[in-house]
């Protein structure tokens, strides 16, 4: 292939057509069974464990506003995920949403970094499942398997996690076995989950004390002083908040599960948006509860970070409730984990029906309608994950796949919004590319446009283009300069390229069951603040995700560039007789 093939083959685009809307899995979901999904996928290791470890080291009290700010930067990826949903009802989430509205390269890279996101969001929920429950025990898993087969590896765990491995194996099968058979268990286990929250909020609140909230540094023991900060509400000051919402964002990480349901739920366009909605909303309002009573009823600073309720009501003289939270926080991290992983075989068998991956991963199982060897290697490559990593490896590698793919749909969202609806008449044909006086004129819309037209579009395209650039060099500058002057002129061209935008005509999408409000507002604070925060991992995380990335190009140059579904295109032929035939064309 030319390069020049080769780049219009990159830029290919999947066509959605109504009644192409077909799958061969089993529609069985309603809006219980998939706001149940997105809760309790996500609704895990934010409460029971991220919520004490976060308070005690990086944030304090203010863990709250930690889980605000990440709680908004969801929002706004939720809100352009339900849009997707309600336009492209297919199994798949960003990487089918991507694939119809930016092009075919983009989309593979999406599905490829969602694949790192659930599959370490499947070890990690493993991995700190375990790390509570031996907790409990008195690390005796761990000091056990470390003295029998130590692992002396710097980037690996410490020892072979080998019930974390079990753990991950188990709800493997039970997702194998079928999709309403395991979204019944999650919904009952969901339903635990809510109501020990419940119960933690309430007798969390009769041992609360303001006091906590604001404890002079002079206070605190003197062991404790040197990693307590400065005391008070905020002991490490924003900085601590905003450290805070980075790991904070790792509790909702999830949510965007449901979005990969399109095929499998009873009315997709209206119950995975409004499902996602309602996710974020019980997710945030059970975090902020829980971090609130969490920190008023124990000072930040004696917060055990593994296992944080049980500890803070053992010392409140609540063994009961010590114990009621312990089992409901067990059953809460398995419907995590069966959240976490339920999302990973449905990518794979939508990458594999598009030939972009390899195509057995697309074969439903005829009895469990299911796509059984997708979800059999996903538990296989998770489990192993679960085993050999530690929970902050994880974590941090899991995070910039997911904010990647959040960034991504934003922008979708914004290209689809100011894409040309119709061809131009012949006598608006002028205005279809446009000279430099008509392209001036129309960056602020003196043209008086009314609808996307070729020159819109392609003005609202560049803009976005630029805006990605000033963003990204804005993220540099924060890490390294303090200069006022930098940042107020880097902030004024964002603001300028927002005014530019909002002045663009924009589709129609009246007929779309959910729309992302104040466009371009939403979508372009959410690109915001995901760049922010991939901004702040570490060097060897980045690392480890350009080592993945090559991984997947690779396959994608090798297998997926030539197997692809968009490479042969049917078109209709009149043979001799004047019957329609279908002639396949190659196409790149």
């Amino acid at each position: 292939m030319g390069c020049a093939r080769i780049f219009a083959a990159l830029r290919r685009c999947k066509q959605l057509e109504e009644g192409e809307i077909t799958t061969q899995l089993s529609r069985c979901l309603g809006l219980l069974d998939l706001t149940a999904l997105g809760v309790g996928s996500t609704l895990g290791l934010g409460v029971y464990v991220l919520a004490g470890a976060v308070a005690k080291t990086v944030a304090g009290p203010a863990v709250t506003l930690s889980f605000l700010v990440a709680a908004i930067a969801s929002a706004f990826a939720g809100l352009c995920y339900a849009e997707f949903a309600s336009r492209v009802p297919k199994a798949g989430s960003a990487y089918v949403y991507s694939y119809v509205s930016v092009g075919e390269f983009i989309a593979f890279t999406i599905g490829w970094n969602l694949i790192l996101e659930y599959v370490i969001g499947t070890a990690s929920v493993a991995k700190g499942m375990a790390n509570y429950i031996d907790s409990l025990c008195n690390n005796t898993m761990a000091e056990t398997m470390t003295r029998i087969a130590p692992i002396n590896v710097s980037f690996l765990a410490d020892y072979p996690d080998i019930f974390a491995f079990a753990l991950v194996l188990l709800i493997t099968i039970l997702l194998g076995i079928g999709v309403s058979e395991s979204t019944k268990l999650n919904n009952v286990f969901t339903a635990l989950n809510m109501v020990t929250v419940i119960i933690v909020v309430v007798a969390g609140a009769i041992k609360s004390d303001p006091a906590n909230w604001r404890i002079d540094v002079q206070e605190i023991p003197e062991e404790y002083r040197d990693k307590a900060g400065n005391g008070g509400f905020m002991p490490w000051g924003m900085a601590g908040v905003m450290a805070g919402a980075a790991k904070c964002f790792f509790g909702f990480v999830g949510f965007d599960c449901v979005a990969t349901t399109g095929e499998e739920a009873k009315n997709p366009k209206r119950d995975i948006p409004l499902s996602i909605v309602l996710s974020l909303v019980i997710i945030f309002a059970s975090y902020f509860s829980i971090a609130t009573v969490l920190t008023m009823m124990w000072p930040y600073y004696l917060q055990d970070a593994d296992a944080p309720f049980p500890h803070v009501f053992a010392e409140s003289g609540m063994p009961v409730i010590k114990w009621i939270v312990t089992i409901g926080a067990v059953f809460a991290l398995c419907t995590s984990l069966l959240g976490a992983m339920f999302p990973l075989p449905r990518v794979l068998y939508a990458m594999g029906s598009d030939g972009v991956l390899f195509k057995p991963l697309a074969v439903i199982h005829k009895r469990t309608k299911t796509p059984l060897l997708a979800t059999a290697l996903s538990g296989l490559f998770s489990a192993v994950m679960a085993a050999i990593f530690n929970l902050n490896q994880l974590i941090d590698m899991m995070s910039i796949g997911t904010l990647l793919a959040y960034t991504i749909v934003a922008t979708s969202v914004l290209i689809l919004r100011y894409e040309e609806e119709h061809p131009l008449t012949v006598k608006d044909k002028s205005l279809r590319v446009g000279g430099p006086r008509a392209t001036i004129l129309q960056t602020c819309n003196l043209l008086g446009l009314k609808h996307p037209t070729e020159l819109s579009a392609t003005i609202a395209k560049c803009t976005i283009g630029i805006f990605f650039v000033c963003m990204l060099v804005c993220c540099v500058v924060m890490q390294w300069s303090t200069s006022v002057a930098v940042w107020s002129a880097i902030g004024a061209v964002l603001l300028v390229l927002l005014i530019v935008l909002y002045r663009q005509p924009r589709a129609d999408v009246t007929k779309l069951s959910f729309k992302v409000p104040l466009v371009p507002l939403v979508p372009y604070l959410s690109v915001c603040m995901n760049l922010y925060l991939m901004a702040q991992l570490d060097y060897q995380t980045w690392v480890r995700f350009i080592i993945w990335l090559v991984i997947g190009y690779a396959i994608y140059f090798f297998y997926g560039l030539r197997n692809s579904i968009l490479r042969e295109k049917e078109l209709p032929v009149m043979n001799g007789n004047g019957i329609h035939v279908k002639q396949i064309v190659t196409k790149f």
